[in-house]
């Protein structure tokens, strides 16, 4: 059931039209309480759509009673009309659950550039369904509203002592990091105060969400928010929460992986014995952004060469003559000169693991990203046809 495990919260996800297919495209979660508190991070794109440019404002005073999704128009680039419509469906939504409309976010994706009357309309009429459908069950249908180029939705959830966490994720393109790397709803009700879930939620995205570049590519509505009703009356100590939450958003990161347009290799970035985190993640995000070497792994070539090129462009501290490299438990490169043969690498498998090794600290980071194919260039090349 997704975000309507943790008690104290009903969701919807309905179809309106938004989406030729037919499919589910507008998508409801509503907080009953008997706390309404939030958290969100964003894109850090300064180009932002207009439910970002909206919800960053809802959440400044730690409340958050629903949140509204559609797919199939990312409302980003549609000038004041665009804006209107997102005030019109935040106070849509607001008057039919009996709310304030500064307390409800909202968040789209889709095609940039593209909205209308009748996509407002849409919308305003998706809001006006899913409040009337909304349920404890209706997690799993509110997943599937918000896909887009995604083949399947992203569900994670965590079961404490008498409470939980539940999460939702959509996402498949555009997915590199800025606090935020597609659009996320974690719930829970557990008993937390805004601080809390604000510093909850940025540590669990920065390890998690933050480390996914799949693509390079850093949309403009990208948004992770995290809501609590407090409808269990338990406390939890701040890092067994933080783990739980962490565990959370880095399983739906995984999914996001799994699940990136064309991809025919999820890849592991493991850089260890780094002299700082933020050198071990400078290091793997080199890596992760270089097309060579994606190229290389589509390919089944385990050109280690491409991989010391790529992190020699970083001012990450290391002697780029004193690296080990490992590809799938094989040692191909050690003290920057080669060891195993690159044939002995099997690369046939989705899962591929590359390993750094610095060789100058103890710090350590993982960033997942992709191999480069053909289908996501074709996938992109078509994403508005």
């Amino acid at each position: 059931m997704s975000v309507t495990i943790p008690a104290g919260f009903e969701a919807a996800g309905v179809a309106v039209g938004l989406k030729s297919s037919g499919a589910r495209d507008v998508a409801l979660v509503v907080n009953r309480g008997p706390l309404k508190v939030g958290a969100a991070v964003f894109t850090s794109n300064r180009a932002k759509a207009n439910p970002i440019l909206w919800s960053e404002q809802v959440v400044k005073d730690g409340v958050i009673e629903a949140v509204v999704l559609n797919s199939g128009g990312a409302n980003c680039f549609t000038g004041a009309f665009g804006f209107q419509t997102t005030h019109q469906t935040a106070e849509r939504a607001a008057d039919l659950l009996g709310v304030g409309a500064g307390d409800v976010v909202v968040c789209s994706t889709g095609l940039i550039g593209t909205g209308d009357e009748v996509f407002r309309a849409k919308v305003l009429d998706g809001v006006e369904k899913g409040v009337a459908a909304l349920s404890a069950d209706g997690g799993e249908d509110a997943s599937l509203a918000i896909m887009t180029t995604d083949s399947r939705p992203k569900r994670a959830a965590h079961h404490g002592e008498g409470w939980s966490i539940g999460g939702m994720a959509k996402g498949a393109g555009m997915l590199a990091p800025g606090l935020a790397t597609m659009l996320v709803v974690l719930t829970t009700d557990v008993v937390l105060g805004a601080a809390e879930a604000d510093a909850a939620l940025r540590s669990a995205t920065r390890v998690s969400f933050d480390r996914l570049d799949s693509d390079g590519c850093m949309s403009t509505n990208d948004q992770v928010t995290l809501v609590s009703s407090g409808a269990s009356g338990i406390r939890v100590d701040a890092d067994e929460f933080g783990a739980a939450l962490a565990a959370v958003c880095d399983d739906l990161a995984a999914q996001l992986q799994g699940d990136a347009e064309g991809a025919s290799h999820d890849i592991t970035i493991r850089v260890v014995n780094a002299a700082s985190e933020d050198d071990a993640v400078e290091v793997g995000r080199s890596i992760a952004r270089n097309n060579l070497f994606k190229a290389a792994v589509f390919g089944g070539d385990a050109n280690w060469g491409r991989v010391l090129a790529a992190i020699g462009t970083t001012d990450a501290a290391f002697d780029p003559y004193d690296v080990d490299v490992w590809m799938n438990g094989v040692r191909v490169c050690t003290a920057g000169g080669p060891d195993r043969p690159r044939e002995d690498v099997d690369l046939t498998p989705r899962a591929t693991d590359l390993v750094v090794d610095l060789r100058v600290g103890d710090a350590a980071a993982t960033i997942r990203t992709n191999d480069l194919t053909h289908d996501y260039v074709h996938e992109n090349s078509a994403y508005s046809s």
